[in-house]
């Protein structure tokens, strides 16, 4: 049966240096993940967040707002509002605003609970 979902409804994670709303995810009974995730601007000093990978599924990310750069194991990837990025299984990477607003992203993941499948470091 189709639902409509909320944002409302949307669980808030306790995530480095960013906000995320999970709106879709196993706990509602979906096999997919969905999460509007906000990267504020950096401030002077700030350390900036290691990277993390996903065993077994991909990442998918579209820029919805502001500018940024996303760190892979395979290289860099500046992103600015439109853009799509494809992170395969497996590949470290990491996103940071490099604009002046709010880096506002939209992530899909072929999978129901991320959490449990995501391993974080401090660095590359």
């Amino acid at each position: 049966m189709a639902r409509l979902l909320k944002q409302a409804d949307g669980k808030h994670l306790g995530l480095q240096g960013r906000s995320s709303l999970e709106i879709v995810s196993s706990e509602i009974g979906s096999r997919v993940t969905f999460r509007i995730v906000e990267i504020p601007m950096p401030k002077p000093g700030e350390p900036l967040r290691g990277p993390h990978l996903h065993h077994g599924y991909e990442e998918c990310i579209y820029v919805l707002k502001g500018e940024g750069r996303t760190l892979c194991a395979s290289g860099e990837l500046p992103l600015k509002a439109g853009d799509v990025v494809l992170i395969p299984p497996e590949e470290k990477h990491v996103t940071h605003n490099t604009g002046s607003e709010p880096l506002i992203l939209l992530c899909f993941f072929p999978a129901p609970d991320v959490a449990a499948t995501t391993e974080n470091f401090p660095s590359f």
